[in-house]
């Protein structure tokens, strides 16, 4: 009930008391009023739910990361409500109103199918009318004023008293809560530590995985100086990350489809002696990897066999069809904080070695610093993946879905080899590891493929009378 209704109604009633003449006691005749406005006002305050819209991409469900509030605290409009993991990034979603958070449908780690309420939030009435316009209010009969109310309480005092759902609550976090990366959290979870405990070293705080391993370190060492105490192993669930879940979705998807598999040795002396050239270049410094030689590489070799760079459309599957795509799009893993991800150079055929440079370096940053957006992970045709910057010298890539084939590139190694001339010199070799989707790729055809992209690798000056 508004207050300037019941101050109304109230000031009626006196006057119609005191009209009155006074009669002895026991008598309790019923009060006349001679104002007819005094009625119920609708409530302040509603509930709006929260929905998970349509992100895109084909996208019918995200992963909560980590909510940014708890129940009962107060949000502000377009302020962050939580992250979330989908298979192509991570996001935040912000909040479309203005209030206090009165519940939160899911928890960190829940899947949210699109079309569900994230949360619900206590709004001011009317304030958000184009969602739901609020229920008209509903006339009652006039009720005596209650002798119940005090004598020592003034109207002014009732006016004063705000309703109890108007209180802003703030719930203290820790300025740690939000600072981690769901890579982070996932080694907490793993080894059962509070993250308030741990001194974070990166920016603004923030704990990162050196912060975790060395308090384990500290922890472990202060353990075993103490006495020594023979306890039972124990086997401890630990639920996966966020990427490690669309990553088991992904690669369980992806290892339905046949692989072909195909390797071969290639001799980068040229193309190493080439980089040191335009690294000593002091006009252009920008450094040039070994990666967008071979990127551009594969895009001047699916020129001529544009198969690789198609996908299979299996819809109906009794007639599926290939769907032919005439941008090459080429995706390049890389190893970040968060886990495996793999962005895209876009339209390789239309850059330079250079923009292909320049390129992976941007998404480079990006993803360290988790800040990849959809459009960069989305809309691959074919993938190179370089495995050697860490180890290993042969691999068998795993094809991902919506592409064909996969170009996994190992370390390289300086081995004796004969030239020309058939004298021992040393070289420069690095494994290239090819899986092609069987269904549709042939063996002779992924062959013809990779001996194309070993001519530009080992004579680099081929490239330049195929670039445009």
């Amino acid at each position: 009930m508004s207050f300037s209704r019941f101050s109304t109604g109230l000031s009626c009633a006196l006057r119609s008391t005191r009209s009155r003449r006074v009669l002895p006691i026991g008598h309790s005749p019923a009060i006349s009023f001679s104002c007819r406005n005094f009625h119920a006002a609708p409530s302040l305050w509603g509930v709006k739910s929260q929905v998970l819209k349509d992100v895109g991409e084909g996208i019918t469900e995200v992963q909560i990361i980590q909510w940014y509030v708890e129940e009962g605290a107060y949000i502000e409009e377009w302020k962050p409500l939580c992250q979330y993991q989908s298979d192509k990034a991570v996001d935040d979603i912000t909040s479309r109103y203005e209030g206090v958070v009165k519940k939160l449908h899911f928890q960190a780690d829940d899947t949210v199918p699109t079309g569900k309420a994230l949360c619900d939030i206590e709004v001011e009435d009317g304030k958000y009318f184009e969602d739901s316009p609020p229920p008209a209010p509903e006339p009652v009969q006039p009720s005596p004023v209650p002798a119940a109310v005090s004598q020592t309480q003034s109207i002014e005092e009732i006016a004063s008293t705000p309703p109890v759902n108007a209180v802003r609550i703030e719930t203290p976090k820790s300025p740690y809560a939000t600072l981690a990366t769901p890579a982070v959290r996932g080694l907490l979870k793993a080894h059962n530590l509070d993250i308030t405990e741990i001194s974070g070293t990166g920016k603004a705080g923030r704990v990162l995985k050196e912060d975790v391993h060395r308090f384990i370190a500290s922890r472990d060492s202060a353990a075993a100086a103490g006495p020594t105490i023979t306890a039972p192993q124990t086997e401890t669930a630990v639920n996966l990350t966020p990427f490690q879940s669309q990553m088991f979705k992904t690669m369980t998807k992806s290892l339905s489809v046949p692989h072909f598999l195909y390797a071969d040795e290639l001799n980068i002396n040229q193309i190493t002696s080439l980089r040191r050239k335009l690294a000593n270049d002091p006009k252009d410094p920008q450094k040039i990897t070994f990666l967008s030689f071979v990127v551009k590489a594969v895009s001047l070799a699916l020129n001529e066999y544009p198969l690789l760079n198609a996908k299979i459309d299996a819809s109906n599957p009794d007639k599926p069809q290939l769907i032919m795509r005439p941008k090459h799009n080429i995706g390049v893993a890389m190893d970040t904080p968060n886990g495996l991800i793999v962005p895209n150079v876009k339209d390789v055929a239309s850059r330079s070695i250079l923009d292909v440079a320049s390129e992976i370096s941007r998404l480079s940053v990006l993803g360290r610093e988790g800040k990849l957006t959809p459009a960069d992970l989305s809309g691959g045709t074919i993938t190179v993946s370089n495995i050697g910057n860490i180890g290993g010298t042969y691999l068998s890539p795993v094809i991902i879905p919506n592409e064909l084939a996969i170009l996994g590139i190992g370390k390289s190694k300086t081995v004796p080899i004969f030239d020309e001339a058939g004298q021992v010199t040393k070289g420069e070799l690095v494994n290239f590891s090819w899986s092609a989707d069987h269904r549709v790729v042939d063996g002779a055809t992924m062959a013809r493929m990779a001996n194309r992209i070993r001519g530009f690798i080992e004579s680099p000056e081929l490239m330049l009378l195929n670039l445009r």
